[in-house]
């Protein structure tokens, strides 16, 4: 349930409500909005008696939430959250852009791209250390020798870094290494690793299981959050259709649905949606054009070499020409790249 306060309330009110719920062993949190205070109670609250509390001095009205996810509701925070890496925020009126290659491969290839990406406008670098691959033939990431590559390559550009985290047992390394952890689409339903991260200070790209609906996606946003850690961003990454033409069938409606159903930023992945490099502007395009707070958009120096997922990777002189056509749009729709 969510308790609103009045637009006079004062914080004695606040706290004597939330001193009270504490009391009985739920736990509480404050969305301090402009106008007012919305407190989100958490827990069996069954055991909290309404009217009482509705009673209270400051107390507008206690309304329940019926969805099942309820930090990540819009109910729990009416604002749109902003989470925020040097110096740029998610959620913001800045659509943020990372780029960068599948899977590191080498200091050359990577600081190549970052350099290329760099130059381009985008915000941060992505790229692959540890590699969740359909078969244990193909390549497995670098590891621990990628991560320093990226960091390497953060400390030469001043890109941060955004990577894959695929166990629990890998987040205390890759938090050493990396700006913003990411749960990739095979992982969206590990629960071990989401209580992890969870449990982590650093910003967490949560992308969309494959055969996952939006409901499930904000349940998984509900694990991260409710172990402490609410900087998660929301990534649509294209969802598994009977259609063959395109790699995975990007679900442009779920950022509009996001975006009324959570607080949380919402951005979208147009290379795996699609798979081929030929449709990545146009899915880029419709993604901002929908209300996409940002994009994590694959880049390679020489995709016929790629390790991985070539067919979907931009040559630096595309993704510079996707960041005009991508900047023009934005600005059409009332945003900045």
């Amino acid at each position: 349930m969510i308790i609103i306060m009045n637009m006079n309330a004062t914080d004695s009110d606040v706290d004597a409500v939330v001193t009270r719920v504490d009391k009985l062993g739920l736990r509480t949190h404050l969305s301090r909005g402009e106008e007012r205070t919305i407190i989100g109670v958490i827990g069996d609250e069954r055991q909290l008696d309404k009217g009482a509390i509705s009673r209270m001095h400051g107390v507008d009205r206690v309304v329940p939430v019926l969805r099942p996810f309820k930090l990540a509701s819009r109910d729990f925070h009416p604002e749109d959250s902003k989470i925020a890496i040097n110096g740029h925020e998610f959620g913001s009126e800045k659509v943020i852009v990372m780029a960068g290659p599948c899977s590191v491969e080498s200091m050359e290839q990577v600081l190549e791209t970052a350099y290329a990406v760099k130059e381009a406008g985008a915000h941060m670098l992505r790229g692959g250390a540890f590699k969740p691959r359909t078969s244990p033939y193909s390549f497995q990431g670098m590891g621990e020798e990628g991560l320093k590559i990226l960091a390497k390559a953060r400390e030469a550009t001043g890109l941060y870094v955004v990577t894959e985290v695929m166990a629990p047992d890998q987040v205390d390394l890759i938090c050493e290494y990396a700006d913003m952890l990411q749960i990739g689409t095979r992982n969206m339903q590990n629960y071990a690793l989401l209580n992890a991260v969870g449990k982590t200070n650093k910003p967490v790209l949560l992308k969309r299981g494959m055969m996952s609906t939006i409901e499930e996606l904000l349940m998984s946003a509900e694990y991260i959050m409710s172990n402490g850690n609410h900087k998660v961003v929301l990534c649509e990454r294209g969802i598994r259709t009977f259609e063959k033409y395109t790699r995975n069938t990007l679900d442009i409606n779920a950022v509009p649905v996001l975006k009324e159903l959570t607080h949380l930023p919402v951005v979208v992945d147009p290379s795996h949606a699609t798979g081929k490099w030929t449709l990545v502007k146009a899915a880029s395009k419709a993604a901002v054009a929908a209300g996409a707070d940002g994009l994590i958009i694959e880049v390679h120096p020489n995709p016929a070499e790629a390790v991985s997922d070539g067919e979907q990777s931009l040559k630096p002189h595309r993704f510079a020409e996707l960041m005009t056509e991508v900047r023009a749009v934005a600005q059409a729709v009332g945003r900045t790249i």
